[in-house]
């Protein structure tokens, strides 16, 4: 991993500790969205209909700085949403992210699509905590677990009744791959060295197993872009940077669709 990578994973387990005294896990079943059935973000993708534009809400990224620090994720992830986006993804990591889980639950409350919680998630409490915040599904990222750790993290998911969403970057991490794993994302940037490629997704393309729904992430910045990942099975697009840098992000995704669609 590189060094700022390992400083995420340091403090996520700082956090996880202090996390789990503050609000034991079996304190977290007790929230009112644990008990709510969740959306599918697999077959959300798989309809023909769908946009597959996964919009994220980020105010901040180790590589960008500030994209835009006083967003409000009621009004702007709702804004997506009536936009066309399929579905949400939401940052919770707050000293690196600028995120917070009231950002999810903020989303949650307003907003009937899949919402995935962008996240380290490197313990089986934080899938819980996924569950108790109102997320459908959550992110494993193969290049910061093993494959032991990703077998626990995506089995305890599915006991909750949360999707997984395996990212990978090349092809070495599809060795990941489980049965409990319901969308592998390829995500262009690569987080050793903070450079993004869509090129990453379409040399990744036929490599994936045919049974899982793939999406690409990051440095997507245009129609063409999509169309041309769709040609190679892609269903889902995560755009984050893209929408927020502008100062206007719902109209940024909203005029993005509508290019799609012509």
């Amino acid at each position: 991993m590189s060094s700022i990578l390992e400083k995420i994973i340091e403090q996520k387990r700082l956090e996880i500790r202090q996390r789990k005294l503050e609000t034991p896990v079996v304190r977290l079943s007790e929230s009112p969205f644990f008990s709510r059935t969740t959306l599918s973000l697999k077959q959300k993708l798989q309809d023909s209909e769908s946009s597959g534009i996964i919009a994220e809400f980020k105010r901040k990224s180790p590589s960008a700085g500030w994209i835009y620090r006083n967003a409000d994720p009621v009004e702007i992830t709702q804004g997506y949403v009536r936009s066309g986006a399929t579905a949400l993804s939401v940052l919770t990591d707050r000293k690196f992210f600028a995120g917070s889980r009231d950002d999810v639950m903020k989303a949650r409350e307003v907003n009937e699509c899949p919402i995935l919680r962008k996240e380290f998630i490197i313990d089986p409490y934080q899938v819980v905590e996924a569950k108790a915040i109102g997320a459908d599904v959550i992110l494993l990222i193969a290049s910061v677990l093993d494959n032991s750790s990703i077998v626990e993290l995506a089995g305890k998911a599915h006991e909750v009744g949360l999707e997984v969403l395996l990212e990978v970057h090349e092809a070495s991490e599809l060795a990941y791959l489980n049965e409990w794993i319901d969308i592998v994302g390829v995500n262009n940037r690569n987080l050793k060295k903070m450079e993004t490629d869509v090129r990453t997704s379409v040399d990744m393309a036929g490599k994936i197993p045919d049974g899982f729904v793939k999406i690409s992430e990051s440095g997507i910045h245009d129609a063409k872009t999509i169309s041309a990942l769709k040609d190679l099975g892609y269903r889902g697009f995560l755009i984050g940077e893209f929408f927020m840098k502008h100062k206007k992000p719902v109209k940024a995704c909203r005029d993005f669709i509508q290019r799609m669609q012509k």
